[in-house]
């Protein structure tokens, strides 16, 4: 391995101005840091991470945060987890990646510890218990708790309160009503919205729950009927809910689907039960882009914009990190993609 020593002296300076050209820590001279960063890049040298740790009071790691729940749809949080990962090397900084469900616990466990600058949050909940130490409110008793003042983070989702909190998310209410309007406009008089597991509501997950919010006000406000059934995904749990609205409502034509692993059962069971897509009924889906395209019949879709989530939390993070960033809330708009899912609802016979 080369050696800080071997740096300078490749370079024809003092360790210490090496030392100094890495931290930033002191003023150097164009010429000489030019001279220094050549010769880095000329013999391959990384600073030890530790020593590098100690001498500038950082461990240039950001904590990711991903609860990994059989409820929750992987790809999505792999996609964000990615772009989370990429973007922070493009600002030095490395992931470490935290999939248990400990919940406060990995809040306090990285603070204390110093394994990471900064954290980002994922699966938000509307009161996420994480959320109190985020805000610096653990009780005075158990000073540890207090990490949000030395623990800069940043939440991948949308609670309830968003005071003292920096997240960044998709608009997942306008996401609901928009997909509303696209089925009104058509002609559509009765929907359903066929949800998540019924452990995402339980746990009252923010994504979830806002999207059912605007799909409910935009349904009121356009006097359309609506009901919402919570599905476990796959083809036996879909066969059930399927026949359950159609049953409640045989008149539904239009279903709004949040649940990736709903979405090819119910396309196959609507075929099994004659009804068509789009002459009979439209589906419109709440969804990444692949999933809509690549589905049996293409999907007209809100696409979840993964990437851009994971990007802009950290540069959010790194901000805050930088002494840049305050507390901000970034709702990313949705965009409603027209294919072949949606059309004109049929007419009453």
């Amino acid at each position: 391995m080369v050696t800080l020593a071997e740096v300078a002296q490749h370079a024809g300076v003092s360790a210490s101005t090496v030392s100094y050209v890495l931290s930033g820590k002191r003023s150097i001279s164009v010429n000489t840091r030019q001279r220094v960063e050549r010769s880095i890049r000329e013999l391959g040298y990384h600073p030890n991470a530790g020593a590098r740790a100690l001498a500038s009071s950082r461990s240039n790691i950001i904590a990711l945060m991903v609860p990994l729940r059989r409820d929750i749809y992987v790809p999505v949080m792999m996609e964000i987890a990615i772009a989370v990962a990429t973007t922070a090397r493009t600002h030095g900084y490395d992931v470490l990646l935290l999939t248990g469900e400990e919940g406060p616990d990995a809040v306090r466990r990285v603070a204390g510890s110093g394994l990471a600058d900064g954290m980002i949050l994922m699966d938000v909940e509307l009161d996420d218990e994480r959320l109190p130490l985020l805000r610096g409110g653990g009780p005075p008793a158990r000073a540890e708790s207090r990490v949000g003042a030395d623990q800069p983070a940043v939440l991948i989702g949308l609670p309830a309160d968003t005071s003292g909190l920096t997240c960044v998310d998709l608009d997942f209410k306008a996401t609901g009503a928009l997909c509303v309007d696209h089925l009104a406009q058509r002609g559509h008089r009765d929907i359903a919205v066929i949800g998540e597991a019924p452990a995402v509501y339980e746990r009252h997950t923010g994504f979830a729950e806002r999207t059912l919010d605007g799909v409910r006000a935009r349904a009121r406000e356009l006097g359309m009927r609506l009901l919402h059934r919570p599905c476990e995904g796959g083809y036996d749990a879909m066969a059930v809910t399927l026949a359950r609205i159609l049953d409640e409502r045989p008149g539904t034509t239009g279903f709004v689907v949040q649940n990736e692993s709903a979405l090819e059962p119910l396309l196959a069971l609507l075929r099994q039960r004659g009804r068509a897509v789009p002459e009979d009924v439209s589906v419109v889906a709440i969804c990444p882009e692949q999933v809509a395209v690549q589905a049996s019949v293409r999907l007209t879709s809100v696409s979840i914009p993964a990437q851009e989530m994971g990007r802009r939390a950290v540069e959010q993070l790194v901000a805050k990190l930088d002494g840049r960033g305050g507390d901000e809330v970034v709702l990313l708009a949705p965009e409603l993609t027209v294919r072949a899912s949606s059309g004109p609802a049929p007419a009453a016979p």
